[in-house]
């Protein structure tokens, strides 16, 4: 049997698919959805399968499409970085639960200024995404940018076009910033944008940024890095200026209160905190209280069972914030009480 892998990170759709050519096993794994958390799964995949021979089949195709997939059992779990809400849960018998939390950030390509030499604040970046600020060299990014030469150039808006958990959280943040995005953009996973370029998932907003000279985009912190694009720097909640990284994106993480939230349903923008970074954002897990499939169900429990324990080092080489041990122990919890087949549970918490 020959190993076919497939990491498609340039892709519009990009899926992780380990599997067999001449067969695939009842033990497969398979997910879909967000986007933002596809870098750590394709890590995780590589390392799980090189241990138990586990498969994980995972379509990144946005949080939309992973509701969608997971609701109608076509996977055994789909992955949102939009929580749903307990009424949803319940109407479709699912259960969620934190996988990972991280950084969505600007990122640019604009002639002469390298990554990590732009500042931005919230405000700014709510108007450009307004289409109120449409040069680089407006007088409100200059006054953040002192002695950085910005270039007469129009900036072009890429967003999302696909259902998005990123553009969730970052349409959440602008929100929070301001109350004029809040009364006629909102925040949700699709919205109606005032300007600007779509494009299909965490992949296709990275390559049209990199492709499209003045471009402004918003994306999960690896594929910034991974697609060697300009970044900006963020004026958080406490007015501190500070640079997308693991320490500020565990700053904002911090922040989330997991053991009150009914459902784990937090949502970590612009949280408080000198060194919290302003866009974090957290990607849930949903599956089915009922499992269509026991076998599979219980496969899945225990790939992110052993995510949780062993594959912190992958979480973090890529700028992820791992979920702290005791709200696993929580969430591994939650399982036995919520996830049954024939009244038993599919997972037995140590």
């Amino acid at each position: 049997m020959t190993l076919i892998r497939k990491i498609t990170m340039g892709a519009t759709v990009a899926a992780l698919s380990l599997t067999f050519a001449s067969a695939t096993f009842a033990a497969d794994i398979a997910g879909a959805g967000s986007s933002f958390i596809y870098p750590v799964f394709a890590k995780w995949g590589e390392a799980y399968k090189a241990k138990t021979g586990i498969n994980l089949n995972y379509q990144s195709i946005g949080s939309g499409g992973g509701i969608k997939q997971v609701e109608a059992k076509t996977v055994t779990f789909g992955a949102t970085d939009k929580p749903l809400s307990d009424e949803e849960l319940e109407k479709n018998g699912l259960t969620q639960f934190p996988m990972i939390m991280g950084g969505i950030v600007p990122m640019y390509n604009v002639e002469g200024v390298k990554p990590g030499e732009l500042v931005l604040d919230g405000k700014t970046l709510e108007e450009i995404y307004m289409g109120k600020i449409t040069k680089w060299n407006d007088p409100a990014i200059a006054a953040l940018n002192k002695g950085t030469k910005l270039p007469d150039q129009a900036i072009v808006v890429v967003h999302r076009a696909d259902g998005s958990g990123t553009t969730f959280n970052f349409t959440d943040y602008l929100s929070k910033i301001s109350p004029e995005w809040k009364s006629k953009i909102g925040s949700d996973t699709a919205v109606e944008w005032p300007v600007g370029v779509g494009a299909k998932g965490s992949e296709g907003v990275a390559n049209t940024v990199k492709q499209t000279a003045g471009a402004i985009g918003y994306n999960e912190y690896a594929y910034v890095i991974q697609n060697h694009l300009g970044y900006a720097k963020m004026v958080n909640a406490a007015g501190k200026t500070v640079e997308p990284s693991l320490d500020s994106f565990a700053s904002a993480a911090a922040n989330a209160d997991w053991a009150k939230a009914k459902n784990f349903h937090v949502v970590i923008t612009n949280q408080p905190g000198d060194k919290s970074w302003p866009i974090a954002a957290s990607t849930w897990v949903l599956i089915h209280k009922t499992p269509v499939d026991k076998a599979a169900t219980e496969a899945a429990l225990k790939f992110f069972a052993w995510a949780y324990k062993d594959g912190t080092s992958e979480a973090k080489s890529l700028q992820y914030v791992a979920i702290p041990k005791s709200v696993v122990t929580l969430i591994e919890k939650s399982w036995e009480e919520n996830i049954k087949a024939d009244g038993k549970p599919v997972f037995k918490a140590m």
